[in-house]
């Protein structure tokens, strides 16, 4: 036997995917995605039958927050980019939070969005709409698949290679592991919160439908237009890598608290403001503002007007 043979073998790179989702998984996402999806169809019947008070408004606007701002400050620009450090209670608080949109645990969707920007609009991306070309059907299959069909078929991004780091953290990965138990809560808090404010079943069941379901819905179908829609329609002022389509979408800045600037964050992606050109409202940077003004937010990177500018299309090349 050869020297070389007894060598050991330079470990390669780690696969992109670590096999497909359980058939249990599979129940629970089409639960999770069908059932809000269909209180979303019923809530304007609903709403013009008297079906809705301003209590309801509130619970599900307070719980529309708390999940969409877990999502876009945590799960997002915090867990997956690194746009900012914090402090331990709030890395653990944006990581409940973002569990309370029902999305994935944190572990798995922070793997699947890191895996998309390597590989955006190309192959290996999970969720390009432009996978099945260029024509009318095929950007129709594949906003389709961008928006939610890859849920559904999809190889389960590997952890160990996209997210080592929070695998790593003990509290981070006990966060995972209550994902289910923290989902039951967003679910049934807004119940618990509307009977107690009104006192009645009536009240629990009117807040766990709007305030639950329908907000669960509606969060759901705007992150995933940030997959679909913001990589087909839209501006694209900044440059990015050849082959990625990423494009701001103003009409969805406010419901997607600034994620919809979506251009400059494929251009800077850990950048921890999207919306850096006059009129880009960025709800989510201002709040990182606010928690690096009391102290649990540090090391932010805002982005810097000398590396805007540099990363502008020339106005002749657009």
């Amino acid at each position: 036997m050869t020297t070389a043979l007894l060598e050991p073998k330079t470990p390669g790179p780690k696969p992109l995917t670590e096999g497909s989702q359980s058939p249990g998984i599979l129940i629970a996402l089409w639960a999770f995605v069908v059932i809000p999806f269909v209180a979303l169809i019923a809530a304007i019947p609903m709403a013009w039958g008297g079906w809705l008070s301003w209590t309801d408004v509130g619970i599900a606007g307070f719980w529309y927050v708390i999940s969409g701002l877990g999502i876009t400050v945590g799960y997002h620009r915090y867990f997956t980019h690194g746009s900012f450090k914090a402090k331990r209670w709030l890395r653990v608080a944006l990581a409940v939070s973002g569990s309370f949109a029902a999305q994935g645990d944190i572990i798995q969707w922070v793997a699947d969005h890191r895996r998309h920007h390597a590989f955006s609009d190309l192959e290996g991306d999970p969720h390009s709409p432009w996978r099945f070309g260029e024509n009318v059907w095929g950007l129709t299959r594949g906003l389709f698949h961008a928006h939610v069909g890859w849920l559904f078929g999809r190889e389960l991004s590997n952890r160990e290679r996209f997210a080592p780091d929070l695998m790593a953290d003990k509290d981070i990965s006990r966060v995972a592991k209550l994902f289910p138990a923290l989902v039951a809560a967003s679910v049934l808090g807004p119940a618990l919160m509307g009977g107690l404010l009104t006192w009645s079943w009536q009240g629990a069941l009117t807040a766990l439908f709007w305030g639950g379901l329908v907000r669960i819905a509606l969060l759901h179908h705007v992150t995933w237009s940030i997959n679909s829609v913001c990589h087909v329609y839209g501006e694209r002022p900044f440059v990015m890598r050849q082959g990625d389509r990423a494009a701001n979408f103003w009409p969805l800045a406010i419901l997607s608290f600034g994620e919809s600037w979506h251009n400059l964050h494929h251009a800077d992606p850990t950048s921890a403001r999207h919306g850096v050109l006059r009129g880009q409202v960025d709800i989510s940077a201002r709040v990182i503002w606010f928690f690096e003004k009391i102290g649990s937010a540090y090391d932010v990177r805002w982005p810097k007007p000398e590396r805007i500018a540099a990363k502008l299309v020339e106005p002749a090349a657009r």
